[in-house]
């Protein structure tokens, strides 16, 4: 077998291990879903009338949806960042270390595996906002390229995460990290759009790399032109994605070494 061959072998391997534990504790990836789901019904039920009324939207629903969607992305990322971190502390990756597997393998495992969860709780915030009436208008395209965008910036997060996870002293310092994070949707167009923000604030939401994301997300689910916004978006994901498998590889084999 060739090395690629082995790598993919031993990737799928790792994958199945932390499937498994998906599928042992599956209260982590309902809780994972439980805040945006949360979040949803708090902004549509309770926020939703004062908010929905300076926005000029539409229903408040379907625009907020997206933004709770790309949180739940977040939201899944701490997941690996955990896992990967208690697998650290415990002694295990030194344990894969030891053993004839490609190191690749170990983190792509994990990578994967948490972007399925973080996918499976996207399904369960997607489902909750259809029963409390979000309509998206997309097409099969569209559902294709939101389903396309979801799994790149979940890639992108998780490698990231991945990272946090190597770098951080314990589970508990992994799952704080990567916190601020998390609420960068909340300072862009997520909840409301960049124009009723204040000046500083503003250029800041217009320019951070969720904005044209979100903006991407919400056009698409919505059936509308998508613009020059989602080739942005598409050049965040990658870039986030880039940088986070080389951290986490970096971060991978430094200890290995070390």
């Amino acid at each position: 077998m060739s090395s690629t061959t082995l790598a993919m072998r031993d990737s799928m391997t790792m994958l199945r291990r932390n499937l498994l534990h998906a599928k042992r504790y599956p209260n982590m990836t309902l809780s994972v879903a439980f805040i945006p789901i949360f979040m949803l019904l708090l902004f549509v039920y309770v926020f939703g009338g004062a908010i929905g009324k300076g926005l000029a939207t539409g229903d408040y629903v379907n625009f907020v949806t997206p933004g709770i969607l790309m949180m739940a992305t977040m939201s899944g990322s701490v997941v690996v960042a955990v896992s990967v971190s208690v697998d650290k502390t415990e002694g295990i990756i030194n344990r894969f270390r030891t053993m004839p597997i490609s190191r690749a393998s170990v983190m792509t495992g994990q990578v994967v595996g948490s972007v399925i969860q973080t996918m499976i709780s996207v399904v369960l915030v997607t489902l909750v906002a259809l029963l409390i009436g979000f309509r998206p208008a997309a097409g099969p395209l569209g559902w294709l390229g939101v389903i396309g965008l979801m799994l790149l910036v979940a890639f992108a997060i998780t490698w990231i995460s991945a990272a946090f996870g190597l770098i951080a002293k314990g589970a508990e310092t992994a799952s704080n990290i990567g916190l601020p994070f998390q609420f960068l949707p909340f300072l862009g167009n997520a909840i409301v759009t960049p124009e009723s923000m204040p000046a500083g604030l503003r250029w800041f939401a217009e320019y951070q790399p969720f904005t044209p994301i979100i903006g991407t997300l919400r056009a698409l689910l919505m059936g509308q032109p998508v613009g020059g916004q989602g080739l942005v978006a598409i050049a965040w994901c990658l870039a986030g994605a880039f940088a986070g498998y080389f951290w986490a590889r970096s971060a991978f084999n430094r200890r290995a070494d070390s």
